[in-house]
């Protein structure tokens, strides 16, 4: 299990990302906690040539946060496959409330080769 704490900005706003006019912790801002703690929970298993990539998220965000709240994300690993890693995470305040759940996809690649594939 990783675990993350953030402060939610002005800058993690939904106002502040476009996806909301609100000043309240944004949906992207969520996501990229939820990804961060996820590839976190994986990246110690990985060598130096490795990285992982996400590839399908499913997320449910259930309560808004203003700026100043305290965002605790926990990532767990829920299932792997080879490759493939598939993690369940959750988000809550300081309070304990769910603000938001999410499954999440991550595949390990040979950092070099994944890079030389884009042009």
């Amino acid at each position: 299990m990783a675990e993350l704490t953030r402060t939610v900005t002005s800058q993690d706003t939904a106002a502040a990302l476009g996806s909301g006019d609100t000043e309240v912790l944004g949906t992207p801002a969520m996501l990229a906690w939820m990804e961060q703690a996820s590839r976190s929970e994986l990246a110690a298993s990985l060598s130096p040539e490795q990285t992982s990539v996400g590839t399908r998220v499913e997320l449910e965000h259930l309560a808004a946060v203003t700026v100043g709240a305290r965002v605790l994300v926990r990532a767990d690993l829920a299932h792997t496959d080879g490759r493939l890693h598939r993690f369940v995470a959750a988000a809550q305040d300081d309070a304990g409330r769910l603000l938001a759940t999410a499954t999440l996809t991550r595949v390990v690649v040979d950092r070099e080769r994944f890079l030389s594939r884009i042009s």
